[in-house]
């Protein structure tokens, strides 16, 4: 398992976030301007593992003023440090987010033909909602899922 510190994004952060988003995704790359633009603004929540100052993962998230439904754009991690708990790591201070935003929804797509990032959703509850044929630049699928975050109140025992 990571050791990684999972904390907000900094600007100063950007050259490792951006080494890792041309590294890790092959097409539908965020620019550099796009990753310094969430970095800063309130519609989004860039999170990194940062493993003694060594930026090894980052996770983006978005929001819509008036919206409850919270997006995963990305969960990124650089290929050395795989399979080492960051990506699970990186999701669950996502799911702190949404909490903290009061969202009742986390919806993401995924890659068909990610299998890693499938599992990794499907054993923290995320359930598959739909898919999207032709959903990417290089034409693959994307698989949608969500999570609920709502607070259902429970049936109150009525009093006999």
């Amino acid at each position: 398992m990571t050791q990684a510190l999972i904390r907000k994004a900094r600007l100063t952060d950007l050259d490792a976030v951006e080494r890792i988003e041309t590294s890790v995704f092959d097409s539908d790359q965020l620019s550099r301007a796009s990753l310094r633009r969430y970095m800063s603004v309130p519609s989004a929540a860039m999170i990194v593992a940062d493993e003694n100052k060594d930026i090894t993962g980052y996770a983006l998230l978005g929001f819509r003023k008036g919206s409850r439904i919270g997006r995963l754009y990305s969960i990124a991690v650089d290929t050395a440090r795989a399979g080492h708990g960051i990506g699970r790591a990186l999701l669950s201070a996502c799911e702190d987010q949404v909490r903290k935003r009061e969202c009742d929804l986390l919806a993401l797509e995924v890659r068909a033909d990610n299998p890693r990032a499938i599992a990794l959703y499907e054993k923290n509850g995320y359930v598959q909602t739909g898919e999207e044929p032709d959903w990417y630049e290089d034409g693959g699928t994307a698989l949608r899922f969500e999570k609920s975050f709502s607070a259902k109140p429970k049936a109150s025992a009525s009093k006999a």
